[in-house]
């Protein structure tokens, strides 16, 4: 196959375009973002609808028809906005999308613009050819998938189901990259997600003067309850898609599978690069990301609010609450501010065989397996509309690639050759799926 369209100029176009999300109602660069998309698939002859939840903050969704109009449709959806970046930080401007040594520099790059070109190209690669997906897709690009998604796909299954209709599938991003076992490349389709639970620490305490003794200080108390937090060892608990990638990988170190730690810990580390996403897939985790309090340093305040970015095993939210609430303490007030459901679907059926077909014929013999993701995406608010979600946007990467430091990392990165692979498997997989 042959793409008419070039993914590495489409994946620079967007991470040109300044889509940073630092969670306000303005959402800069989306909706620009959202106009690129919609004039790039109006070209093709399709008929993408933008839909704004808030000025600027743009989504597009447009229905592609398939062969076959009596199945069930897919979405195959990306986010276009991404964390912000700081260039003072960088080695290269993030928002120039800057070639070197064979990878694009850029925010985005990984998370996910990358998947968006690979979905943009495989589409007008398909309709250059004259050639139908084998159903109806649903093409989606949300906003606001990087806090929540309240202004993105949240806001869209909640106000425009209508444009879902008809679907119970969809893949997305973080799934179908390679990783390396022994030697040997296999690849990661994910089937889970962890929940997302966002906490506010509320401490209260006496205000006075900075020189004064102060046993009920607001500070202190939050300060304790964040160290006790992120300093928690959180148990290693299995779900049914981390066993069985651990099975799998167990197969290819050639021993034993056996659930213990030490076998868990063994196995986890065989994965490499990708051991640092594993071991946060098989534990509950609570990492403090933000604090307020306060304004003059010799004046104790009577209030101080923390931030912890909480991600919970399937079927553990109230279980890791609960260990929170009670490692926070009795000064410490914990509220879930942003709470989103967990997932886990099977790796079996039509449409994974369809993915692994798709990645084999590209890396014959190269096996698959599931595994969970650590984070979250926007198939979280597909699922109220009853769509089982995917995480598929495959990438054949480099062994020594640092691929999960690169998620909202300084210098994030994605290798060209990896764009192509990626654009081949899709489109190979749309064609069939």
């Amino acid at each position: 196959m042959t793409t008419p369209v070039d993914v590495v100029q489409i994946c620079q176009d967007l991470i040109r375009i300044d889509t940073s999300n630092y969670g306000d109602e303005p959402g800069p660069g989306e909706r620009v973002a959202a106009e690129y998309v919609a004039a790039f698939l109006t070209d093709l002859g399709l008929d993408p609808v933008i839909r704004e939840s808030a000025p600027g903050r743009a989504s597009v969704t447009c229905l592609w028809e398939g062969s076959d109009p009596d199945r069930d449709a897919l979405v195959v959806h990306g986010h276009l906005d991404v964390v912000p970046a700081f260039a003072e930080d960088w080695s290269v401007d993030p928002f120039a999308a800057e070639i070197r040594d064979g990878m694009i520099y850029g925010r985005g790059a990984v998370d996910m613009k990358n998947m968006d070109a690979m979905i943009l190209a495989s589409v007008a690669s398909m309709i250059h050819a004259g050639a139908k997906p084998s159903r109806d897709i649903v093409l989606a690009f949300f906003a606001d998938e990087e806090h929540g998604g309240a202004y993105g796909a949240k806001w869209m299954v909640a106000n425009h189901p209508e444009d879902f209709r008809g679907a119970t599938e969809a893949i997305s991003e973080v799934g179908g990259f390679s990783a390396y076992v022994n030697g040997r490349r296999a690849y990661l389709i994910q089937t889970a997600e962890k929940g997302i639970q966002w906490l506010k620490l509320i401490s209260h305490g006496k205000q006075g003067h900075g020189s004064l003794v102060h046993r009920d200080n607001a500070v202190a108390h939050l300060a304790g309850a964040l160290s006790r937090i992120g300093a928690h060892e959180w148990p290693v608990e299995l779900t049914p898609t981390a066993e069985r990638l651990l099975q799998g990988v167990a197969e290819l170190l050639e021993i034993e599978y056996e659930p213990t730690p030490e076998c868990i810990g063994r196995l986890v580390a065989g994965l490499g690069a990708m051991a640092p996403m594993i071991e946060a897939s098989v534990r509950n985790t609570s990492n403090p990301t933000m604090l307020e309090a306060g304004y003059k340093t010799n004046v104790i305040p009577d209030t101080a609010v923390g931030y912890v970015d909480s991600r919970y095993l399937h079927g553990q939210q109230e279980q890791a609450l609960r260990q929170i609430e009670e490692l926070a303490g009795t000064h410490v007030k914990v509220e879930p501010y942003i709470t989103e459901r967990s997932l886990e679907v099977p790796f079996e059926g039509a449409l994974v065989d369809k993915m692994i077909a798709a990645l084999g014929a590209e890396d014959p013999g190269a096996p698959v397996l599931p595994y969970s993701l650590m984070g979250g995406t926007d198939n979280k608010h597909l699922a109220a509309l009853g769509i089982t979600g995917y995480g598929f946007a495959p990438l054949q990467l480099p062994p020594d690639l640092d691929f999960p430091s690169l998620f909202h990392g300084i210098d994030e990165r994605i290798p060209v050759d990896s764009l192509h692979f990626g654009t081949r498997v899709l489109e190979r997989f749309l064609r069939d799926c």
